[in-house]
């Protein structure tokens, strides 16, 4: 049997040890208390003021990944998304023989995919494409043409100051207008040109021992594979004088790149793609005389050589906007005084919403007399599903420090890793991932705020700054990108922004909108008594 009062004083002991506890911690003004959970305390709620701001032409380069296609949004409009790129050889000053003659010359670009099974036996695997916009089955009119603009990644100002050259998304004239030649894709395979679309299929290549003739499979996970023009490339490359490819600096002012203009394909729908284009290339398969035999005969060893996508400085996305009425008007009729009633967020060269806590500011004096701790502070966005019908839905959004362009303390903090296999689903306690409901359609994003709220209250310095809320193609990219012509709001946005095409509608903070729907601060305090 246990003995009774033994136990009596330990309960004891913990109870006080437990009010110490809480009696030290209430003195910490804004501190952890009962960590992120609320407990099904109360929350106070603020109002927000937030409004929408228009991005207008955005830096394009420097992206990680680019857009290419034609994306028909019933909410917001259709996006066309054409792409240009500087070149590199592989290897500069190459040997190429004597009389070259080309086999094939092949474009690749990988597409974002996964494995949806295996075969056994063959070892021959389907795919499913990933980061595909609209139907699936979509056709585009692609056009591959020699770019007559040389991409420079600096240049000098009238100061002799060396700066970095920026692209803009509203380019497209300039680049078109240059462009030289026929289409390089011009392949009878129309699939290749005419109506390309983004197969999902994986690529197999034969190939066939020139001795013991036997057949070699090889497979590749689904790409951009095109034959371009031969008598391009046996021009440009293989009979060029050997000066023109000795060196960068030469070579891209010799072969400027190649521009990727896309149009819409007969009455076919169309889609749009992300693409990590860095990882672009240009096979040259050619047979050429390198070696004497012993009878003085020359042969013909077949050769490669590659050029590179560029990727970064030297690349730039063109997006070209036919928005719908309602969206251009919620955009350029902005209510900064009362807030607006939708907060349309778009990727690209869109918008964002530009998010002001000035009545939870007002209110800090209060919170610190009170000694009111934060136990967790969110802002919560609920989607407009009527309006946002039938249109994709971005997986997520981000809202960071708009007055600094840099990350929420939340954010940095925030050392989570993704929960699934989509890595981009990391940092999911600060969040901003979408929640779906039963019907497979969104219904809110929440973000949690709360290090940012409780350095508001202890520290008086700390600046209540503006907050931006854009669509993010990946969360942790944390760059931003700077606007053509700066605005009283923004002179940059996000850079993960740029790279989706996608948007959505969210509801602000106006007293018009419906209180169970209304963006508002949602603060959760332990109050002492």
């Amino acid at each position: 049997m246990y003995n009774t009062s033994f136990i009596k004083k330990i309960l004891l002991a913990l109870t006080v040890v437990l009010l110490y506890s809480c009696d030290k911690d209430f003195n910490a003004i804004g501190d952890d208390l009962i960590g992120d959970n609320h407990f099904g305390l109360e929350a106070e709620k603020y109002a927000v003021l937030a409004y929408n701001q228009e991005v207008t032409p955005i830096q394009s380069n420097a992206l990680t990944n680019n857009l290419l296609g034609i994306y028909d949004n019933p909410v917001f409009g259709t996006t066309t998304a054409n792409f240009a790129t500087q070149l590199t050889l592989a290897e500069y000053a190459p040997t190429i023989g004597e009389e070259p003659v080309i086999k094939n010359v092949v474009l690749s670009v990988p597409y974002f995919s996964h494995v949806v099974s295996t075969d056994a036996t063959t070892g021959a695997s389907v795919y499913k494409l990933d980061s595909i916009y609209g139907a699936p089955e979509g056709k585009l009119k692609l056009s591959i043409y020699e770019s007559g603009v040389q991409m420079r990644s600096s240049f000098f100002d009238n100061t002799n100051t060396q700066l970095p050259q920026l692209y803009y998304t509203d380019e497209n004239d300039a680049f078109q207008t240059a462009k030289l030649g026929a289409p390089l894709n011009d392949s009878t395979n129309v699939l290749e040109n005419s109506q390309f679309y983004f197969d999902a299929k994986q690529i197999e290549t034969k190939t066939v021992d020139a001795t013991t003739l036997k057949e070699t499979i090889t497979r590749t996970a689904p790409e951009m594979h095109l034959s371009l023009n031969k008598a391009f490339f046996q021009s440009k490359i293989l009979n060029a004088s050997a000066s023109k490819l000795s060196s960068p600096a030469v070579f891209q002012e010799y072969l400027r790149g190649l521009y990727f203009q896309v149009e819409k394909s007969g009455s076919s729908t169309s889609n749009m793609a992300a693409l990590d284009f860095s990882k672009g290339k240009i096979t040259i398969t050619y047979k050429a005389k390198t070696a004497i035999t012993t009878d003085a005969e020359t042969v013909k060893e077949e050769k490669t050589i590659v050029l590179n996508f560029t990727g970064g400085v030297s690349t730039a996305n063109f997006l070209q906007d036919a928005k719908k009425p309602a969206y251009q008007s919620a955009i350029t009729s902005v209510n900064q005084t009362e807030g607006d009633e939708s907060l349309y967020l778009k990727g690209g060269q869109g918008s964002l919403a530009v998010i002001k806590l000035n009545d939870f500011a007002s209110k800090l004096d209060q919170i610190r007399t009170n000694k009111w701790l934060v136990n967790e502070a969110n802002l919560v966005f609920y989607i407009d599903s009527d309006k946002m019908a039938g249109a994709d839905e971005p997986k997520r959004v981000y809202l960071y420090d708009l007055t600094n362009n840099v990350p929420l303390i939340d954010y940095s903090t925030d050392n989570t890793s993704s929960i699934t296999t989509d890595a981009k689903a990391s940092k999911y306690i600060f969040g901003g991932i979408i929640n779906v409901g039963d019907n497979k359609r969104g219904k809110t994003y929440k973000i949690r705020i709360t290090d940012h709220i409780r350095n508001l209250i202890k520290d008086n310095t700390y600046k209540n700054v503006d907050l931006g809320l854009v669509v993010t193609d990946g969360i942790s990219i944390i760059a931003s990108n700077a606007l053509k012509l700066k605005n009283a709001n923004i002179s940059q946005a996000p850079r993960a922004s740029v790279m989706s095409p996608l948007g959505t509608i969210l509801y602000g903070g106006k007293y018009t909108v419906p209180a169970d729907k209304r963006l508002q601060l949602e603060v959760y305090y332990t109050k002492p008594n």
